[in-house]
């Protein structure tokens, strides 16, 4: 049908590589999936079967383990699988179940197998091989494996609005205006439409001449990456024709850019998923320093840089979990593996160690605990080796506290909220931040989730209390001078962006979830559920994420700027090293994180 055809397309806009064909093969390819649903707990193939295509996930969860039930990966949307089996011998090389409702998109493998050897970009994306050098690092890269799509264009008699027509329907943001023979004359850009059309009330009928940037600077496809960014930054533009002999050839954007560096990451974690020993993933989470100092020059939000170096955490721990299974055996009761703090939240940046638990099925007896604390030790004792240290309070599955059957867990929570002293107060403040990583038993957490939610949100003393230990943590904000720094010791006239700059709005999100029963673990996911949920002022909301996102970016970009130096990443920023606009900046900030905690603390959540 037409409307799952277009729906198809518009899916696939989102998806990289698909994002990258040209608009005529884009439409091919979505005429060519099929769609398929999936019950939860139904097997989409088993292993070593044929398998008829590659799989996209459109909705839902997607189970994929190897030949011998170990788990090998949790997929969402946007996830494809089934690759390894076409590339190889046809047969599949995993098993795939669907853990919930679940919509897949299926691309038959003639026309897979066309769309790697036609597009550079769709064989860069799904290629296996093992020993294969894939650089994560864009300033390395030729322009031309860089260029997303056929660059689109138009004469300089061309209209305004048949300019914004074009780019409307192609997806894109900017044309190049060139001659009857392709030579580059100028750009426009959806800014130039805005700025200088519709703010000035210009016809729709002037020439795409008149507010064009004629002779615009540009690269050749033999340039490097590094050549994009320099330009970029130093011009503060955000559209980069590519020209050969003076002809229009392609177009590169920041766009472009933020898809190469989601590319990276994917190739740390196919390599952290191919890794055979613990060697192999050391190796590869010793490049994350690398990775970030790529995002955060990328100019990508917080928001995206911490996700991605957060689902490499979760693949290594899942690699952690498979080769644990393989030396113990299966385990004798389901289990579930989360992750909390940071690596829960989906927030990790390059300074982070390790918050994990293991929930038990209550079937588990004490014969059967031998085995989980040997899993847990291989798999903490390895994610420290790979950089992701032993957490100092020792809130690690390791610990007998932190691996317990779903019963214990139950009682825990239900005594933290009932009885909501200091300790009750930190704790909580971390697990109610878990997220599943592995394990066969999510049926587990939801009906602990969804119990402990209700039981908090239905105590009003326990909000109390959580809220004052969130208020605890207040921003850096002096009453002389613009910035509380800290007075001595190594740290010395430094803010903590860690304990005094993120974490507290971190805290807020968390109160507004516990009083909304508001599901989300991510702090932005819940600052923007709260608003929906009403407990929230759209306004409070706003502010409250413009805040985080600023101070979670100037966090992550000093970190960027110790890890180029040589040196650490850490937490620690002197104001000193600012401008005078980024420090007003900052501070606005956290006036914005101290005001909203002001508003709850009196038992208002800017909720006006």
């Amino acid at each position: 049908m037409e409307t799952d055809r277009e729906a198809h397309i518009a899916f696939l806009e989102t998806v990289h590589p698909y994002d990258s064909l040209p608009r005529e093969e884009l439409e091919t390819v979505a005429s060519a999936f099929r769609r398929m649903e999936f019950r939860p707990g139904s097997l989409i193939y088993v292993y070593q079967t044929p398998i008829g295509g590659l799989y996209l996930v459109k909705q839902g969860a997607v189970e994929i383990t190897d030949g011998n039930g170990g788990l090998v990966s949790l997929l969402g949307p946007r996830n494809s699988f089934g690759e390894r089996g076409i590339l190889r011998d046809g047969l599949a090389a995993t098993q795939a179940k669907a853990s919930e409702q679940t919509i897949c998109l299926v691309l038959p493998t003639p026309t897979f197998k066309r769309l790697i050897e036609t597009y550079p970009a769709f064989e860069r994306f799904f290629n296996r091989k093992r020993g294969e050098k894939v650089s994560t690092d864009i300033a390395t890269q030729k322009v031309a494996d860089l260029v997303a799509r056929k660059p689109l264009s138009c004469t300089p008699e061309t209209t305004v609005l048949t300019a914004a027509r074009m780019m409307r329907d192609a997806h894109v943001s900017s044309l190049g205006v060139v001659d009857p023979g392709e030579r580059l004359l100028g750009i426009v850009t959806q800014r130039d439409l805005s700025n200088k059309v519709l703010a000035d009330g210009l016809p729709t009928g002037t020439a795409v001449a008149a507010v064009m940037t004629a002779g615009p600077v540009s690269l050749p496809p033999t340039a490097l990456g590094s050549d994009i960014l320099h330009i970029m930054l130093e011009r503060r533009i955000g559209h980069l024709p590519i020209t050969e002999d003076g002809r229009f050839v392609g177009m590169i954007t920041q766009t472009d850019l933020t898809r190469f560096q989601a590319v990276s990451s994917a190739m740390l974690i196919r390599d952290v998923v191919s890794a055979e020993t613990l060697s192999e993933m050391t190796a590869v989470t010793e490049r994350i320093p690398q990775l970030l100092v790529q995002l955060v020059g990328g100019h990508h939000g917080p928001d995206v840089v911490t996700r991605l170096i957060t689902d490499i955490a979760d693949a290594v721990t899942r690699r952690l979990l498979v080769m644990a299974e393989r030396q113990l055996g299966p385990p004798p009761v389901p289990y579930l593996w989360l992750a909390c703090g940071s690596q829960g939240r989906q927030e990790q940046s390059s300074v982070s160690d390790q918050d994990n638990c293991l929930i038990l099925d209550d079937r588990v007896t004490a014969a059967d605990m031998a085995y989980f604390r040997a899993l847990a030790k291989i798999v903490c004792d390895g994610l420290h080796a790979c950089g992701y240290a032993h957490c100092p309070g020792e809130m690690m599955a390791t610990n007998p506290r932190w691996c317990q059957p779903l019963r214990v867990w139950r009682d825990y929570f239900a005594g933290w909220i009932s009885r909501p002293d200091p300790e009750a107060q930190m704790l909580s403040s971390v697990m109610f931040d878990l997220r599943p990583i592995g394990g066969g038993g999510i049926a587990m957490f939801e009906d602990l989730r969804a119990e402990t939610l209700a039981m908090a949100a239905q105590n009003s003393v326990f909000v109390m209390h959580m809220t004052a230990a969130a208020l605890k943590h207040t921003p850096p904000l002096g009453l002389i001078r613009s910035f509380a720094t800290i007075r001595s010791g190594e740290h010395r006239n430094h803010i903590d962006m860690k304990m005094n700059g993120v974490v507290p709005v971190v805290d807020l999100a968390r109160i507004y979830a516990l009083q909304g029963r508001l599901l989300p673990t991510n702090t932005r996911a819940r600052l923007k559920a709260a608003e929906e949920a009403g407990v929230v002022s759209a306004a409070g909301a706003r502010d409250l994420i413009e805040a985080y996102d600023l101070i979670a970016t100037m966090r992550l970009e000093n970190q960027a700027v110790l890890i180029k130096a040589g040196r650490a990443a850490d937490n620690f920023l002197a104001p000193s090293d600012l401008s005078d606009l980024e420090r007003s900046h900052l501070r606005d900030a956290f006036v914005v994180v101290r005001t909203m905690q002001s508003a709850i603390g009196h038992g208002r959540a800017a909720v006006s």
